[in-house]
């Protein structure tokens, strides 16, 4: 697009560079960059806010790229060719952070600045990777020099220490998001808010609580212990077992008794995104990553469909088997089918410190859950016995279900004082019989006594 072409008012972006920068052509400054997660957007705008109030005086000015299939950088800002940068309004975004109200974050901004005699200009913009937003990136430009380079070298420094000081994120539940959210929010974080789970809620054998004790409880406990000694501070897990035994119960628990831990929930379909994942584990230890159904990917090497199912593979175990030992990180990875990770796991010791299992509670645990799960809802104890002995192969999470579909035809019945037998009965026909055998499979149910 020429000159003549465009619009009288347009302002382009490399006019403003030249008329703060002066007589210093623009091919002759020098830049310096550094690129920071995508759960830093919220930190780097109190970063730039700070240090913008506090130490450097600066113009702020909105930029814009016709296209922006890639990072936006300083040097396009110089370019007048057919699809210059212009100047234009701020924009912002709504970014969850977890709080009542989003946090609002400048989408693409450029700072005009001068400190000592020294002008410089920052530039922030999403860090664009193949159309995917991957982070935040902040550029530094300053005129060549020993001046400009300790300049540089301090904003960003600067910059980093805000941004580890603050961490909005830290000590939260989140995953990341590859589509954008239906409510219109803007980045790629999902905080979740988990219920807190207390230590009585966790309905499990006493062997099975002594191990997540010492592993996780007393481990984080000794954690800077182990450091003065001069041990690895990251810790592998797997929770193994039926499905409905509770090993997700078990990491809400975990997750809300570890407030100072940022917990990072990954399911399969995330997989692709696991070098985004342990990059936030460093930024945000300590953290709880915590790998869901990982035998969809852990197979044995003989197993593999493809080789990007081997690249995944390797990229979680070389990951936790860690580049730095000092890394307090605390991976938990869950399976229902343990027989077809066994090998691949074996064949790389190290990176599981303690298999944990996860078996289908006995009879003194099924009274444990149906007191649980029963909440409000009043059962005599022969009721409790009538249930435990109807439910001796099923899961905890078939009586959670069965104490609901109870409570329903208790209310169907109009209510009363207490649960009866024959509410217990219909609900049961309900759930072994009338869906047939399917339907006890989905439910995680067993036979009846």
């Amino acid at each position: 697009m020429s000159s003549e072409q465009q619009s009288a008012n347009t302002v382009l972006a490399c006019a403003a560079l030249r008329k703060h920068f002066g007589k210093l052509p623009l091919e002759n400054l020098i830049t310096a960059a550094r690129t920071f997660p995508v759960t830093s957007k919220v930190d780097l705008q109190a970063a730039l806010e700070n240090i913008f109030a506090k130490k450097y005086a600066a113009e702020l000015i909105g930029v814009h790229a016709q296209y922006a299939h890639e990072t936006l950088t300083v040097a396009q800002l110089t370019h007048e060719g057919n699809y210059p940068v212009v100047v234009g309004p701020l924009q912002h975004a709504e970014v969850d952070v977890g709080e009542a109200m989003p946090a609002r974050c400048l989408k693409q901004g450029l700072w005009l600045s001068q400190h000592a005699g020294t002008n410089f200009a920052v530039l922030v913009t999403p860090a664009i990777r193949f159309g995917h937003d991957e982070g935040m990136h902040v550029e530094i430009a300053i005129p060549p020099g020993e001046a400009g380079l300790k300049l540089s070298r301090s904003f960003l420094d600067e910059i980093e220490r805000l941004i580890n000081q603050t961490a909005s994120y830290r000590g939260k539940v989140i995953s990341l998001e590859a589509t954008q959210s239906f409510t219109g929010k803007s980045g790629s974080v999902r905080v979740h808010k988990l219920r807190s789970v207390r230590r009585e809620d966790v309905i499990l054998p006493e062997k099975t609580i002594n191990l997540l004790d010492r592993n996780v409880r007393e481990f984080i406990q000794q954690r800077e212990q182990l450091r003065g000694l001069g041990m690895a501070l990251k810790k592998g897990l797997l929770f193994y077992g039926p499905p409905g035994t509770g090993k997700t119960h078990t990491i809400q628990y975990l997750a809300s008794q570890l407030p100072d831990h940022t917990t990072l929930l990954i399911t399969a379909e995330q997989m692709g995104l696991l070098e985004e994942y342990f990059a936030l584990a460093r930024f945000l230890q300590p953290a709880m990553v915590v790998i869901e159904d990982v035998d969809l990917i852990a197979r044995a090497r003989e197993d593999m469909r493809n080789p990007c199912e081997e690249s995944l593979l390797n990229k979680l175990l070389n990951e936790m088997d860690g580049l730095r030992e000092d890394a307090a990180i605390l991976f938990i990875l869950t399976t229902n089918r343990p027989e077809q990770l066994e090998a691949a796991l074996a064949s790389r010791p190290g990176r599981i410190d303690q298999a944990i299992e996860f078996p289908l509670p006995d009879e003194e645990g099924h009274r444990k859950l149906v007191r649980l799960y029963s909440h409000r809802l009043q059962v005599p104890d022969d009721v409790v016995e009538l249930i435990v002995r109807k439910t001796k192969k099923a899961s905890a999470a078939f009586i959670k279900e069965l104490m609901r579909r109870c409570a329903q035809y208790f209310l169907q019945a109009g209510g009363g004082k207490s649960l009866k037998v024959e509410h217990v009965e219909s609900a049961l026909d309900e759930m072994l019989f009338a869906g047939g055998s399917l339907n006890v499979k989905l439910l995680g149910g067993g036979s009846e006594g």
